[in-house]
């Protein structure tokens, strides 16, 4: 019995990263699928398709499925969808940016609206709280790609304006204009990245405990779980102790 136990466990366990890992997949085709009805079909000449292409790629997003996001726009398909940034506060007063694609403004802003109520949050005008933060590109690499000094050479060269160095990866920050231009000349330096991606960069962080800590986590779990949902940013920290206890 103990086997067996274990064995469904380990289902268990296989089959949420599988739902995870489908809805992720979901999200990504959507955003590839926008950016080509947006722009030109060709990577190559439609910027937002090739950050999107790329986010893609670095998500493990099969080829096939790539090239299906982008002939669902070139064939015509019907579902338009229209991008919705909402801002609210979480527990403790965090900023939360909620940005979604949707065929139902209604449904959205109804879900979007509920999951702040009922999770210890409230959701906030537009505007509200994206001035707490900075739009900027985001370029992850990871450490062995090279040491702090010669990352720092490379980005700077490729027109970056910061990078954060950790013992796990590079994080080059960019211009949100630039993300395209300074993404493909670090390329030719440092290979594929990681992460390539516009962000919501906090300019100020809220540290939090372990109960309110909780509580945010999921109130941002149910958020990324609705399909609608594209991205969710929140302008918090936590201490390496409350992170093991997480």
């Amino acid at each position: 019995m103990a086997g067996h136990s274990k064995w469904a466990n380990i289902q268990h366990r296989k089959g949420r990263q599988d739902a995870v890992r489908a809805k992720l997949f979901s999200k990504l085709s959507k955003e590839i699928t926008v950016a080509a009805k947006m722009g030109d079909p060709d990577p190559e000449k439609n910027p937002r398709l090739r950050l999107a292409v790329k986010e893609a790629k670095s998500n493990s997003v099969p080829k096939d499925v790539i090239e299906r996001a982008i002939n669902k726009a070139v064939g015509g398909d019907d579902e338009n969808y229209d991008e919705i940034r909402y801002e609210g506060y979480g527990p403790s007063g965090v900023a939360i940016i909620v940005e979604a694609m949707t065929d139902n403004r209604n449904r959205t802003a109804s879900n979007v609206r509920s999951y702040f109520s009922k999770n210890g949050g409230n959701l906030a005008e537009t505007g509200a709280v994206s001035f707490m933060f900075d739009r900027k590109g985001m370029i992850v690499y990871p450490a062995s790609v090279g040491d702090e000094d010669d990352v720092m050479m490379a980005a700077i060269e490729a027109g970056a304006e910061d990078v954060e160095s950790s013992e796990e990866e590079h994080t080059i920050y960019t211009a949100d204009t630039d993300l395209n231009e300074v993404s493909t000349a670090l390329e030719a330096t440092l290979g594929e990245a990681e992460t390539t991606k516009l962000v919501w960069k906090p300019q100020t962080t809220t540290e939090l405990d372990l109960e309110n800590a909780q509580k945010l986590m999921k109130l941002i779990g149910i958020l990324e779980d609705d399909d609608d949902v594209q991205n969710v940013t929140a302008n918090f920290e936590v201490s390496d102790e409350v992170m093991e206890q997480l």
